[in-house]
């Protein structure tokens, strides 16, 4: 059984050490490229299930619908910078320029989640359901990861 919140938590650690390694890089590098595709395709499927199982248990309340979408606007927007910097070579100033506005937006995003949302979410979720989410935001996060390239293929052909 694993907890929402420790499951989302972890993840953004995840991403935060990841976000760190691809700033420590340069260029075109091989270890640049692994870091950014590790961190491209664990925030896609982290985002895509967080929405469909922890979102969508907050829009039962008045407050938790302006929450969710909210949170769910910021996922679109980071979504937008992340395919911008799959189109960018590596090795430009530019890519760097546009990972730097990636970071700090998305660390804002996972800060406001973990202090705010985190905080509003247990007056919502019943504690005895906190592990039931957590196994279905995993479950929901693996099977979404098979779906990146499908889902991204979609959206190029729109």
């Amino acid at each position: 059984m694993t907890n929402i919140y420790k499951a989302i938590k972890d993840d953004h650690d995840e991403h935060r050490t990841l976000l760190d390694k691809i700033a420590d890089t340069s260029g075109d590098s091989e270890e640049r490229r692994q870091a950014w595709e590790e961190f491209y395709y664990d925030v896609k499927s982290h985002a895509a299930a967080e929405e469909e199982t922890f979102y969508s248990t907050l829009i039962s309340k008045t407050w938790g619908q302006d929450s969710a979408r909210h949170s769910v606007h910021e996922h679109q927007q980071l979504d937008d910078l992340m395919e911008e910097l799959n189109t960018m070579d590596m090795s430009s100033s530019g890519w760097l320029t546009k990972f730097k506005q990636l970071r700090h937006d998305y660390e804002h995003h996972i800060d406001e989640e973990e202090d705010e949302v985190f905080t509003r979410a247990r007056e919502v979720v019943d504690s005895s359901r906190e592990d039931e989410i957590g196994d279905r935001f995993l479950k929901r996060k693996e099977e979404e990861r098979k779906l990146v390239d499908k889902k991204r293929e979609d959206s190029l052909e729109d």
